[in-house]
């Protein structure tokens, strides 16, 4: 498979903190990959450095081979890079079905072609139309967001990510402050999305569970350092990952039988 997103020699200081060092990473297409670590680890900054909402202190990020390491925000998703956030960033008094409509008119805004790349979805009510339907979310097409539990609007602000038809989408923690109950349901919906698009996925998750079960590879974060990358189960059995990042409890629950995968 073919690379979609690099970085080299990544670095990113405030003050004295390190928040990233040197961050080597190359991603390929159409691969899930999970970010792992403790808080302030490095991995959220590490996204907000690739979509642009931080710039580096040094090194670089390129996409499709071409260097985005000084571009904004807005430029990076009109190349094809969105992302979801922890804390969903919807339009609490615009109904489900009018956020969607928003995220049409990035797509329409972009250009040219980005106009005939989401042709594929007819009109912009038909791409609304898909979004509902491959999430699940028809039942709440006419609610305001704002009035949404936490799981819909979880899903939505990645719904309203994906209409866009990004190549690569960042996912912040998606299933933070999403019961156990619903959360294999919320995860599933979304690969099953990101299958039907093709789609490049990374998401930064603390649920180990989650990670086991959706990533191709795992990236471990430590003191802003990757200190192991690999397949989950050569991950989440690595001795420096167990120590600092998941501890023992984990493996102490798939060893009773506990653990889904």
């Amino acid at each position: 498979m073919s690379v979609i997103l690099e970085s080299r020699q990544l670095r990113k200081t405030f003050g004295a903190v390190t928040a990233a060092a040197d961050i080597n990473v190359s991603i390929e297409a159409d691969t899930v990959v999970g970010l792992i670590g403790s808080n302030g680890a490095g991995k959220t900054t590490f996204l907000n450095m690739v979509t642009g909402y931080l710039k580096p202190s040094s090194g670089s990020i390129r996409f499709d081979g071409r260097d985005i390491t000084a571009l904004g925000p807005r430029q990076i998703t009109r190349l094809g890079i969105c992302r979801s956030f922890q804390i969903p960033q919807l339009f609490d008094t615009l109904s489900v079905s009018d956020n969607l409509l928003v995220g049409v008119g990035i797509v329409a805004s972009a250009g040219k072609n980005w106009a005939n790349a989401a042709s594929t979805q007819g009109t912009p009510s038909d791409a609304v139309e898909t979004m509902l339907e491959r999430f699940g979310l028809q039942p709440y097409r006419e609610m305001a967001a704002g009035t949404l539990p936490e799981g819909v609007r979880k899903l939505l602000d990645i719904a309203m990510a994906m209409v866009v038809r990004p190549r690569i989408l960042l996912l912040d923690e998606p299933t933070s402050g999403v019961s156990a109950e619903e959360k294999f349901t919320l995860m599933d919906l979304v690969m099953d999305a990101v299958r039907a698009q093709k789609v490049t996925v990374l998401f930064v998750e603390h649920d180990m569970e989650v990670v086991t079960r959706y990533t191709h590879r795992v990236l471990a974060f430590s003191e802003g350092r990757i200190i192991a990358d690999g397949e989950p189960t050569t991950v989440l059995n690595d001795a420096e990952v167990r120590k600092y990042i998941i501890g023992e409890t984990f493996h102490a629950k798939r060893r009773g039988g506990h653990a889904q995968a």
